[in-house]
């Protein structure tokens, strides 16, 4: 397998891989190149990935990589861009080129976390535009469903299997985004709460008496709390000024969302690490960063956000 160049400064290939061969084969070499021209690497994949890669490499050149554990740091998709990727590559000094692995989807991701993976994918490529970064994303086209692999096209430039590397004709991520914002129904036993500015707390009471119920506390009842909070106050200053706030149980999660009137026009909302001279605007990265899975739905007649947390 050879590595993807590009004459754009981000560089951004799907590997698509069958067995621990040609993963091997497709993973270590790109990081040996990158530490041969001094270039930052980081691998950010599951357990099992991790390891094959340390072993590939050998413990001196292991010792040079930040080895990350994607079934955590990346649990909720959501958190990658700003949590994972950006986090290392912004922690880099000059302008060297930045290598980094990442493998947000493997066999084994939920039903209602793919969508929230593949917008990642295709978010990567406004993210990181412009930056000296290659970002190669593992896909194991031997487990996968087809949907992903061939979703894994449109939303990178460049896919490198076991015949080389070719550009693809179906890239369009934009066309992905759009294709995964789904609407989200809520169950009809939810709990249903309408709110506006001078009802905020009273929300939160709400939410939390709802979670107690369900048998949270501790530290997942505060996490939900300050979930519904930057919710429900972001719907009120930057949406409508009202909006209704749903929760409920599923599958041993608390759920809940937030809906309002409002229209989010950046889809890198929330995905951005938090500027420090800029006040404000850090509600959804912080709701991201609590949450095990976000889901976002916008259009014309309202922005729905769900978030998922454990109990």
């Amino acid at each position: 397998m050879s590595t993807a160049t590009s004459p754009e400064p981000f560089v951004h290939p799907a590997l698509f891989y069958e067995g621990t061969e040609q993963y091997i084969a497709g993973t270590v070499p790109f990081l040996r190149e990158g530490l041969d021209a001094g270039e930052p690497a980081a691998v950010a994949a599951p357990p099992d990935r991790l390891e094959l890669i340390r072993e590939g490499l050998g413990e001196r050149a292991a010792a040079q990589v930040r080895f990350i554990d994607m079934t955590r740091a990346g649990r909720n998709p959501g958190r990658i861009i700003p949590g994972v990727l950006r986090k290392f590559a912004d922690a880099q000094p000059g302008a060297r080129r930045v290598r980094i692995i990442g493998e947000p989807i493997w066999q084994g991701r939920s039903a209602d976390e793919y969508p929230a993976c593949v917008q990642h994918e295709a978010l990567i490529n406004a993210a990181f535009t412009g930056r000296a970064v290659t970002i190669l994303c593992p896909y194991d086209a031997g487990q996968l469903r087809k949907q992903a692999l061939s979703d894994a096209l449109a939303t990178h430039p460049v896919v490198i299997d076991a015949d080389g590397q070719r550009s693809s004709t179906a890239y369009g991520p934009e066309e992905i985004i759009a294709r995964y914002n789904e609407p989200l129904l809520a169950p009809s036993d939810a709990a249903v709460c309408a709110f506006a500015a001078r009802t905020l707390p009273a929300t939160r009471d709400f939410a939390v008496s709802q979670a107690r119920s369900m048998g949270m506390s501790g530290v997942s009842l505060g996490d939900l709390e300050l979930a519904v909070a930057e919710l429900t106050t972001n719907s009120v200053v930057h949406g409508a000024g009202s909006g209704i706030l749903r929760i409920w149980a599923e599958s041993g999660r608390a759920v809940c969302e937030v809906h309002d009137g409002g229209q989010l026009t950046d889809p890198l909302a929330g995905r951005r690490p938090p500027n420090p001279t800029q006040p404000g605007g850090r509600g959804l990265l912080l709701v991201h960063q609590l949450a095990d899975l976000v889901r976002v739905h916008t259009g014309p007649d309202g922005t729905t956000i769900r978030c998922y947390l454990p109990s």
